[in-house]
């Protein structure tokens, strides 16, 4: 288990396309607070064309967060047009797991992006991962 992760980034929409080709990345496990939504529940201005972009180039995105407010997460999964799972007890396998088997990927063509280096970061069996400190 390491640590860190892969890459560092102020916002979700930095993630490019180019970058994730580059690692053979085909899927997402994207956090919800902080990095798709703020404080505040609101989505982050151009989540929704970042979202549809990659979306449209093939690559697959699952929601993936620790929240029970079931409510929030299936507003911003359904925004968004994309798999959630609320209440997944990160860090442990079982919500990885379960986002892993919603998007049909190989774990080494997942990355996983949330801004808590404990919860959303540990890197589990070559996930790659990327953190928004925001």
């Amino acid at each position: 288990m390491v640590l860190y992760p892969n890459l560092y980034l102020n916002s979700v929409k930095e993630i490019s396309l180019e970058t994730l080709k580059r690692y053979n990345i085909k899927g997402l496990i994207l956090d919800v607070d902080n990095t798709l939504i703020d404080y505040e529940r609101k989505m982050l201005d151009g989540v929704q064309e970042w979202c549809k972009n990659l979306n449209n180039n093939n690559i697959k995105i699952c929601i993936l967060s620790n929240t029970n407010k079931v409510d929030k997460v299936k507003k911003v999964g359904e925004a968004l047009d994309v798999p959630f799972i609320s209440f997944a007890k990160k860090p442990l396998k079982y919500g990885f797991k379960k986002a892993q088997r919603l998007i049909w990927l190989k774990s080494e063509e997942i990355a996983v992006v949330g801004d808590q280096i404990l919860t959303d970061v540990i890197r589990r069996e070559q996930m790659w991962n990327v953190y928004n400190p925001n």
